[in-house]
């Protein structure tokens, strides 16, 4: 997903290795990433460009005028079943291959109106009628859609508009005799039943989590950060030979405050399960993806996308986004759409980082660039001729011409403030001497048969600072999306969401963290990190916030976790994550702590004596932890029972899937009953039971039960992920839904 697919991965691999050493070497020891760079796309030959193309056009990202179609008609059959949200998406997915103004974009609109306006989304359905009367809804058409309009205007305390469309449609039935009088005598019962709501209906008040929701997105940092604008005054921005750029406390900081807001420079929206066509049994994929429900702008969750009116693949909240997105890089990615899913998100956030690179001041980074061109090839004239072009073509005094001040901080302006844009994005390290040979060419490869086809399709426009009409232009852009692809591989964050599961007839929901997008955050890479941080990341959209989780003193480091957490992994496992990805062995406290344990292991992992139930110790052979014991088991005895457990307990959650709670909660207290026999009270298969029979007395009416085996649940939630993790807040909510339901 991030990288390029496999076939594509395995292609050029398989060039590399049938490379003559000779250039392999010239490629594993070039010094700097121009050189990766223009040896790497000399190597690329035009069977090359055409595989990579037959991959490409594996994915439907075109509009297909015959899948309006048969979206509209997959839809109806959706919305029959009252199935309203598989329905809409499938409108949605209609909606997405129509062209402007035609019929089938009209109908698709219309029939999401009516799919939405039965899921409670009024505003959406209104937005929905509009759209299908701008791109021409056939008149005959129009009476059941107005009253769908009038309808949602009622409900919404839109009194006078809800009036006046009521008006409207009397008006049209007077006017239309015509109408069959069966239809004629339907739509004359419903307006008579819609003036009677309208009378009756007052106005309605912001619901609470409409009102919450805007409360979080309007939260601002305290305190002005003159050297960091995105963070709070509380940090400021430090700098070491070993550490490199950090961040640290200025002053005394509690847990929950807001320390960083800051927007992605530039996110793409991950394609979720998005297989070529070729994987697929129907030419047309009718299942649910991320890019059905968030835009691909800002990634706010609607159910009413608009869609790009060139390619089918781009989707968003409104106009206004997807005017935007046109404006900044859509004009140029639309017809990459398939090459950018092969080629993969690295791919895609860099080319969309020199994009919007071209709306901003980028001359200092033109300058590096240039200037790591020249250093390797001045006796190309046409490369130096385009160097001195660039270099004095960038302003400033005489004397400043061809010069590069450098700011004391890597990414700071020459005033020493670090801002969230491409002069911070350019200086994030790559790490290029790190990846692999083999990894760095198929990157440079990539990037080159991008380049190519950019400039085939003459849709590429460089930065203002860039002259026209230069032969070797885009070899500058070429090394700045090499440099941004290689340095996604420490510095991307992944965007998350979280997902709630289960049909809304539950009582109580699951939630789970899921990816969203990948996302370039300079402030937020600037943040160090540890296996038991001080602070938690979440997202809005696209817009990130750190906060304080737990209490950080005056002058301590500001730690964030880049996944290895030491809740989810074991101290070996979370060393070889970060030591594969980010290149450094781990020596926070938690690594450092879990050393003195590793006799016992995690607590949520622990196996208790039979005996006495303390904790037992060893590798193969375990043995009782209490001096005054000696009972002794096998690890691999102990195993064998918790995979059984694992399967009785799989076992009970299928007869829960099924509507069987009594069976499931009988299966699920003899599972406790053996667990209590040889796993610690904190294992988190322990409390992943008290979690289901939460859910199974709750689908029975049982609240006060339920509550108690969720609190259970939460002690050991707590143990293994800490007070103020987002695990212990999905279970916290969960609880909260049994006190409101229940009124326990």
């Amino acid at each position: 997903m991030d990288l390029p697919v496999d076939e594509w991965k395995s292609y050029v691999f398989q060039k590399w290795s049938l490379l003559p050493k000779s250039i392999q070497v010239t490629i594993s020891t070039a010094e700097t990433l121009s050189d990766i760079f223009l040896h790497s796309s000399l190597l690329l030959q035009p069977e090359d460009e055409m595989f990579l193309q037959n991959l490409s056009r594996g994915y439907l990202v075109e509009k297909d005028p015959n899948a309006p179609l048969f979206y509209r008609e997959e839809g109806n059959k959706k919305f029959q079943q009252k199935d309203y949200m598989g329905a809409t998406v499938l409108y949605s997915k209609g909606i997405s291959h129509s062209r402007p103004h035609t019929a089938d974009i009209s109908l698709c609109y219309a029939n999401r109106s009516a799919a939405l306006f039965h899921l409670g989304q009024h505003e959406m359905c209104l937005k929905d009628i509009m759209r299908a009367q701008m791109h021409g809804y056939p008149e005959r058409l129009q009476p059941k859609m107005m009253l769908r309009k009038a309808e949602c205007l009622v409900t919404l305390g839109r009194r006078q508009e809800a009036s006046q469309t009521i008006s409207d449609l009397e008006s049209s039935f007077s006017a239309k005799p015509t109408l069959a009088a069966a239809q004629f005598q339907i739509l004359q019962t419903n307006l008579c039943r819609l003036k009677m709501k309208a009378q009756e209906k007052e106005s309605l008040t912001e619901t609470f989590p409409a009102a919450l929701t805007k409360a979080l997105e309007d939260m601002d940092l305290k305190g002005e950060n003159g050297q960091v604008p995105s963070a709070s005054s509380s940090v400021s921005l430090r700098t070491d030979p070993l550490r490199g750029r950090y961040l640290v406390a200025t002053k005394d900081i509690l847990p929950g405050e807001l320390l960083v807001k800051e927007d992605a420079f530039v996110s793409v929206l991950h394609p979720g399960e998005m297989p070529p066509l070729r994987h697929l049994e129907s030419k047309w994929d009718t299942r649910v993806t991320n890019g059905d429900l968030y835009c691909h702008r800002c990634l706010d969750h609607t159910l009413a996308t608009v869609p790009c009116d060139g390619c089918s693949y781009a989707k968003y909240c409104s106009h206004d986004c997807m005017q935007q997105a046109w404006d900044l890089y859509h004009s140029v990615e639309c017809s990459l759409g398939g090459l950018l899913l092969t080629l993969g998100v690295f791919c895609h956030i860099a080319l969309r980082s020199t994009l919007v690179a071209r709306f901003e001041d980028a001359s200092k980074v033109i300058r590096k660039l240039c200037s790591e061109i020249r250093n390797r090839d001045t006796c190309s004239p046409e490369r130096e001729t385009l160097v001195q072009t660039l270099t004095c073509d960038l302003g400033g005094e005489s004397e400043n011409k061809g010069k590069m001040l450098e700011p004391p901080v890597p990414g700071c302006d020459l005033n020493g403030k670090y801002e969230s844009n491409y002069n911070a994005v350019f200086h994030l390290l790559p790490h290029t001497g790190n990846h692999s040979p083999e990894h760095r060419f198929l990157c440079a490869l990539s990037v080159s048969a991008l380049c190519r086809r950019l400039e085939a399709a003459g849709c590429y426009k460089p930065a203002a600072a860039v002259p026209p009409g230069s032969g070797s232009e885009l070899d500058v852009w070429g090394v700045a999306m090499l440099k941004h692809v290689l340095q996604l591989q420490c510095n991307a964050q992944a965007i998350t969401t979280i997902q709630h599961t289960g049909s809304k007839e539950n009582s109580v929901t699951n939630s789970r963290q899921v990816r969203l997008a990948t996302g370039i955050f300079p402030v937020i890479s600037l943040l160090n990190h540890s296996c038991s941080p001080n602070t938690s990341v979440s997202f809005i959209s696209n817009v990130a916030t750190v906060r304080a989780s737990q209490q950080i003193g005056k002058g301590q480091e500001i730690l964030h976790c880049y996944g290895p957490h030491q809740s989810r992994m074991r101290a070996a496992e979370r060393q070889q994550k970060l030591r594969s990805q980010y290149f450094f062995d781990c020596s926070c406290a938690a690594c450092q702590n879990e050393k003195h344990s590793a006799a016992t292991g995690p607590r949520w992992e622990a196996f208790c004596c039979r005996s006495c139930g303390a904790l037992m110790q060893g590798d193969d052979v375990l043995i009782c932890g209490s001096t005054s014991c000696m009972e002794s088991v096998s690890r691999d005895h102990l195993i064998s029972r918790l995979q059984d457990l694992q399967q009785q307990v799989g076992m009970a959650r299928k007869l829960l899937r099924n509507d069987k709670p009594e069976r499931a909660i009988q299966l699920l207290l003899g599972c406790q009953r053996d667990a209590q026999s040889f796993l610690s009270g904190e294992h988190s298969l322990v409390g992943e039971m008290e979690d289901d029979l939460a859910q199974a007395y709750a689908a029975l009416g049982d609240w006060q039960k339920s509550a108690t085996h969720l609190q259970k649940s939460l002690q050991v939630v707590e143990v293994r992920h800490g007070p103020s993790s987002v695990e212990m807040g999905h279970e916290l909510f969960k609880l909260a839904q049994l006190f409101f339901n229940g009124q326990v």
